[in-house]
């Protein structure tokens, strides 16, 4: 049952998230991120916080550092905003909360349509593995022990490049996936609801679309196979609209005999797991934190 102050939260984010003003892309990500100011409040104090560290031209994360010598495993979040909006900027509480949980935690700033159309923004968080998977020791990482995670876009791109990762002999391996609400079948999405989902699709793959809504690096539930994704975490809520993604996937990883586990929220909106004065948030950072503790 949702306190006074819990409701009075998730109507005001219904009211900004699911009545979008109108306004150039510049102008949405702004108005994002003075809105989540007072979900970044508050911090939890860690042992350093490096922002806009370069890890190529063009591309910088945010690299937050438990306290304590070390070595620490790793996470990778990759934050959401539908492809377009977002920056670790947005994320930054939650970014620092996995530092505090004891992780190594590395945000990409990845490219953002529709400036940069995919594969941009997935090429950079393909990128971001290989550069933590060489570099984390700098920050008192480990990454023999590394995760993957990211909600809404960023769970749909951390379902999306976990598979490619795995596929190559090269490429970094990761003991855990962490995918918050995120959208896994994005064709579906489109056909489904397409007021909702084409303006987004339209967005993201510019020149590439319709060809490639079925490209599992935008689709990935068409990458499910055995083998294809770690151990993974799936968390959303019953008041999200696209709460059914997260069930899709969780069923797909059943039948190919990856091990997962599924939190559905009662009451919980999309972007939930950013607001902490929410007891459910609160129990799904529990929650996702024992279960990379179990297997990171």
């Amino acid at each position: 049952m949702l306190n006074e102050r819990e409701q009075d939260i998730i109507t005001r984010w219904n009211d900004f998230y699911l009545k979008p003003r109108a306004g150039s892309v510049q102008e949405q990500r702004k108005r994002l991120v003075d809105y989540f100011e007072e979900f970044n409040a508050n911090p939890p104090a860690i042992g350093a916080y490096h922002a806009a560290v370069q890890l190529k031209a063009g591309l910088t994360a945010d690299i937050a550092v438990p306290k304590g010598n070390g070595p620490h495993p790793v996470v990778i979040y990759i934050h959401g905003g539908a492809w377009t909006l977002g920056s670790p900027a947005t994320h930054r509480k939650l970014v620092k909360q996995f530092a505090e949980a004891g992780y190594l935690t590395i945000a990409p700033d990845y490219r953002l349509a529709p400036e940069n159309e995919f594969p941009a923004g997935f090429d950079d968080c393909v990128f971001t593995a290989h550069w933590a998977a060489k570099n984390a020791k700098r920050y008192a990482g480990d990454a023999s022990r590394m995760a993957m995670g990211g909600d809404s876009a960023g769970g749909n791109l951390t379902a999306a490049v976990l598979p490619a990762l795995a596929s190559s002999q090269r490429a970094p391996k990761f003991k855990a996936a962490i995918l918050i609400y995120g959208a896994f079948d994005f064709a579906g999405l489109v056909k489904m609801a397409p007021e909702a989902a084409e303006p987004l699709a339209k967005a993201y793959l510019g020149s590439n679309y319709p060809a490639y809504l079925d490209d599992p690096r935008v689709s990935p539930i068409r990458a499910i196979k055995p083998g294809a994704m770690p151990p993974s975490f799936i968390i959303a809520g019953t008041a999200d609209g696209i709460a059914g993604e997260s069930r899709t996937i969780a069923e797909a990883m059943n039948r190919a005999g990856i091990e997962n586990e599924l939190h559905i929220l009662e009451d919980m909106p999309h972007a939930f797991m950013q607001m902490t004065e929410l007891s459910a948030c609160r129990e799904g950072l529990r929650l996702m934190f024992d279960f990379l503790k179990r297997h990171v």
